[in-house]
């Protein structure tokens, strides 16, 4: 299955040389920064004018690996709550990213409950968006899209619990690269109190916390599901350390303080 683009043009530039250009520019200028290992990032998926510079900080620092989980939002009720491909490749304007179809099969054997679905996939941003960073920055990677709509806490962990598992038992290194925008569209104050909170849990490593205390603080993070997953799975290989790289939010870019949206990036090793 090719999976032709759903948002270039809109999120990000539909011109190669363009989006190239405003890639590298939020990747940096200037020489490169020593980059190192990590297991996991958890970086946003807005329109790049929004939040690439957000994403851009993270990856530059990480030392990518040749094969990558990207753990996405199915924010479309179309499809399956944990929807996953593993076969074929996505395109873009920077050319055709290939899904890793090894790491793809290891996965749905771990996870019942990720189900192959197309449908879920074909409309959805937040995984599209990774792509053309990871295409200028590690050009010959190959990944798997995983996308999780509204589950219920137990299913993320078994989620995560899975994904934790297959990634300890790769001989080669795996990258987790999550994707989520934190609270939604109230005002800057209001959301980066809120957001604070969040992060807070993050670093903690604590998917329940997180869990809960999005819901208790009414905290809009579109990918709480993805997060908790990716928290889970790095519970499970015993990761300790986060790091908080940057946030932001939409009124840093837009000046317009009044309904805002949030964005971290970190990574954790």
């Amino acid at each position: 299955m090719l999976r032709l683009p759903a948002v270039a043009g809109r999120f990000y530039p539909s011109h190669p040389a363009e989006l190239t250009a405003l890639i590298r520019s939020y990747i940096g200028a200037g020489p490169p920064e020593p980059t190192i290992p990590v297991r996991a990032c958890l970086v946003p998926h807005a329109g790049y004018v929004y939040s690439g510079h957000v994403a851009g900080a993270v990856l530059a620092r990480i030392a990518l690996p040749r094969k990558i989980i990207i753990l996405g939002v199915r924010h479309y009720p179309r499809g399956e709550p944990a929807a996953i491909l593993s076969s074929g490749a996505w395109r873009t304007p920077l050319g055709d990213a290939r899904i890793d179809e090894a790491l793809a099969e290891a996965l749905k054997e771990a996870c019942p409950l990720l189900r192959e679905d197309s449908v879920a996939h074909s409309a959805e941003h937040s995984l599209e968006v990774q792509l053309p960073f990871l295409q200028v920055l590690a050009p010959d990677f190959a990944f798997v899209p995983v996308a999780l709509g509204t589950v219920q806490f137990e299913s993320l962990v078994s989620v995560g619990e899975a994904i934790g598992r297959v990634l300890d038992a790769r001989k080669e290194d795996v990258l987790l690269l999550t994707t989520s925008d934190l609270n939604h569209y109230e005002d800057d104050a209001t959301t980066r109190v809120k957001d604070r909170k969040a992060i807070r849990q993050l670093l903690a490593l604590e998917p329940r916390g997180l869990y809960e205390t999005c819901r208790k603080e009414e905290i809009s993070m579109c990918g709480l599901g993805p997060a908790a997953a990716m928290l889970t799975a790095l519970n499970t290989l015993g990761v300790k350390k986060s790091d908080l790289v940057k946030y932001a939010t939409s009124a840093d870019v837009s000046g317009d303080p009044g309904a805002v949206v949030g964005y971290a990036g970190m990574i954790f090793s």
